[in-house]
C-alpha cells in the first residue's frame, strides 16, 4: 500500500489531526536512501512514486514528479521521516508563493521532541546522513540548509517556555523561520491579535488549531 498515507493515518489516529506527522528531506537518490533504510532496519514501507499537475500564477502548467523513501523507528504511530527525490521539477514561476507578509525567507531549524531521545539519534542520523552533535537532553543534526534539533520535553519547555505536549518517542513540535525584521513580525502578530512570547532572540507563537506546532521567528541578517 501507500506508506505515506498509512503512516500519516496511524499518526493521526494516535495523535489527532494537529501537527506534522513527518519531516521531508531532499535527496538526489531515493533508491539509495531506501536501500540504506532497509539495511539499517529502519524502512517504514515500500517506496512511492507519484506525479501531479502544477499551475503557476500566470496559468503556466507543468508536471511535478517525485520518488519517496520512508524511515521510522519502532513506534508505529510516531512521526517519521522520508527522503524526496525530484524526478521532474516544474519549470514555472514560484516567486509569488515565496513572498510572505511577515518577511519569512526560510526555515532554519526543525525541533523534534522525544521522551527517549537516545533511541531516536540513530534513526535521525541515518535518515539525514548527518552525525549527531551534543548529547543528553539536546542533540543537533546539520542539514544542507537547516538544523534538526532533538530535545527531551524538559529541554523543549525550557527553551521555548511552552509545554512539550503529549508524550511521544518522536514528534515534530516547532519550526524556526528566519525573518528580515523581528520588529515587523511582532507588529504583524499584534495587529492580527496573534498571541506570542519573546524568548531571547526568538518570537514564539504557541501551537493553535490548524497549526499543531510552535512557530518561532528569528531575525537573520
Amino acid at each position: 500500500g501507500n506508506a505515506f498515507v498509512a503512516r500519516d493515518r496511524a499518526y493521526r489516529d494516535s495523535c489527532g489531526n494537529e501537527g506534522f506527522s513527518a519531516l521531508v528531506l531532499g535527496t538526489q537518490d531515493a533508491d539509495a536512501d531506501h536501500a540504506c533504510y532497509v539495511e539499517a532496519g529502519l524502512s517504514a514501507g515500500d517506496m512511492l512514486s507519484f506525479s501531479r499537475a502544477f499551475t503557476d500564477a500566470a496559468g503556466k502548467t507543468d508536471t511535478a514528479s517525485f520518488k519517496l523513501a520512508f524511515a521510522s523507528g519502532t513506534g508505529a504511530t510516531d512521526a517519521f521521516l522520508f527522503a524526496c527525490e525530484r524526478i521532474n521539477a516544474p519549470k514555472v514561476d514560484r516567486g509569488a508563493l515565496q513572498v510572505h507578509a511577515n518577511g519569512a525567507n526560510g526555515i532554519v531549524e526543525v525541533v523534534a521532541v522525544s521522551t527517549e531521545p537516545a533511541e531516536q539519534r540513530r534513526l535521525i542520523s541515518i535518515a539525514t546522513r548527518s552525525p549527531a552533535t551534543g548529547q543528553g537532553s539536546t542533540t543537533a543534526f546539520d542539514l544542507p540548509n537547516a538544523t534538526l534539533t532533538l530535545l527531551d520535553p524538559v529541554a523543549f519547555e525550557t527553551r521555548f517556555g511552552i509545554p512539550a505536549g503529549a508524550p511521544s518517542e518522536l514528534r515534530f513540535a516547532a519550526i524556526v523561520f528566519s525573518v528580515r525584521s523581528a520588529d515587523t513580525v511582532a507588529r504583524l502578530l499584534a495587529a492580527s491579535s496573534v498571541e506570542h512570547d519573546i524568548r531571547g532572540d526568538d518570537i514564539v507563537v504557541r501551537p493553535a488549531s490548524g497549526q499543531g506546532a510552535a512557530f518561532v521567528f528569528q531575525e537573520k541578517a
